[in-house]
């Protein structure tokens, strides 16, 4: 089972019907039990980090998360989700994040050219930088859909896919048993599909 986490935010239902989609049996759920017995997590996310971590921190869901992390359990952060798997993001301030992940989270403005709209919302051809059981059924040039005003920076060492938006952009990361995907794989049709069976597949770190 995959037990979709919820903490106030997050594009929930939708993610229900994905992995229902594939024949994958998901809840959306904020019972720490539930969570713990659930095969694989997702780290929904929508709107602002701060509110967001804050909401994570106060519901006690950071503390269940970071244990069943550390026991190897398959954990998938989604658009803001994501975000919060770094160390801390510099959105309206600085905030710390989870910090299972290397990097931080960086505002696209200043970083690519002003002519490009922010935030960066549309179809966006993802370039594969490393091979990841989470990219098995993904292949070069594959779209994906996003929606953000900031991104990762200095995740070398977990990054997979980016995509190109007047600079290069982190699209996908991964590392052990930790995964992030900046787009939003629920609206991104049949690739977003084949990337939630392939989390579906991977299997818990050792």
């Amino acid at each position: 089972m995959v037990a979709i986490v919820d903490y106030g935010v997050g594009n929930l239902f939708s993610l229900r019907s994905s992995f229902r989609a594939i024949g994958e049996e998901a809840e959306v759920t904020a019972d720490p039990e539930r969570i713990r017995q659930a095969d694989r997590l997702i780290l929904p996310g929508v709107g602002a980090f701060e509110d967001a971590a804050r909401k994570l921190r106060q519901s006690g869901l950071d503390r269940v998360l970071r244990g069943e992390a550390e026991k190897g359990k398959p954990l998938m952060g989604i658009c803001l989700g994501m975000q919060m798997l770094f160390e801390r993001s510099f959105e309206y301030g600085e905030h710390e994040g989870l910090g299972f992940l290397k990097g931080e989270i960086r505002p696209l403005a200043g970083r690519i050219p002003e002519k490009l709209k922010i935030p960066q919302m549309g179809w966006n051809a993802l370039e594969i930088r490393r091979e990841s059981p989470l990219l098995k059924y993904t292949r070069e040039g594959d779209c994906v859909y996003f929606v953000h005003s900031y991104s990762a920076v200095g995740c070398e060492d977990s990054l997979l896919a980016t995509v190109e938006y007047g600079a290069e952009i982190t699209a996908c990361v991964g590392k052990n048993n930790i995964y992030g995907c900046q787009f939003h794989p629920e609206k991104s049709g049949s690739v977003g599909l084949r990337i939630l069976r392939a989390f579906c597949e991977t299997e818990a770190a050792v």
